[in-house]
């Protein structure tokens, strides 16, 4: 998608608002898709220049005022732009985002969450508490020894049959076919 300086939008948003053309006359005469063109005047009705001019800084909102706004997007019937109008949001999209994530994951999914990369841990850093592990008790006498070497002994065998009865049942099915072919050419 293009990016159009203040100058251009305003320029088009005039012709409109003078009555020069519909969306669709004006985006054939300066190129803008009709849609950003719309997208542009009703920006422009509701904000002003400021509407038009292009946000270096994304907005950053809380979430009381994200959850009210999806709360009140969800409890009254009125379309993203209309409530974006009514609430000094520029981007109705953005509500669309919001409506999105509540209705999948709930209000959480609003909270503001850290970006990028997680910290390392830093190694210099000699405050650490060490906490001594328990040490667990494990039984090594020859009887309990014995008897996980002939339960890994009963595995062992079991696990061989079974590679042989797969080997035998492939080479079964294999001839098998091989016989049906065979016998009705």
């Amino acid at each position: 998608m293009a990016k159009y300086s203040y100058e251009f939008k305003k320029k088009i948003v005039d012709a409109y608002l003078r009555g020069e053309g519909g969306y669709k006359y004006l985006s054939s005469v300066y190129g803008p898709h009709k849609e950003n063109i719309q997208k542009w005047v009703n920006n422009y009705q509701s904000f002003g220049d400021e509407g038009l001019m292009r946000s270096r800084q994304q907005a950053k909102y809380s979430f009381e005022k994200k959850l009210s706004v999806v709360e009140f997007y969800l409890s009254n019937e009125v379309s993203y732009q209309e409530l974006a109008i009514q609430e000094g949001i520029s981007n109705p999209s953005m509500i669309a985002a919001w409506v999105n994530r509540f209705s999948i994951s709930g209000p959480d999914a609003l909270r503001p969450h850290k970006k990028g990369r997680k910290k390392a841990l830093d190694k210099h850093q000699k405050n650490i508490n060490v906490q001594p592990c328990e040490e667990t008790v494990v039984d090594t006498s020859i009887e309990h020894v014995k008897e996980l070497e002939d339960e890994l002994l009963k595995l062992r065998i079991e696990n061989a049959f079974l590679k042989e009865l797969k080997l035998s049942i492939t080479v079964y099915t294999f001839f098998s076919r091989m016989f049906e072919l065979c016998c009705f050419m």
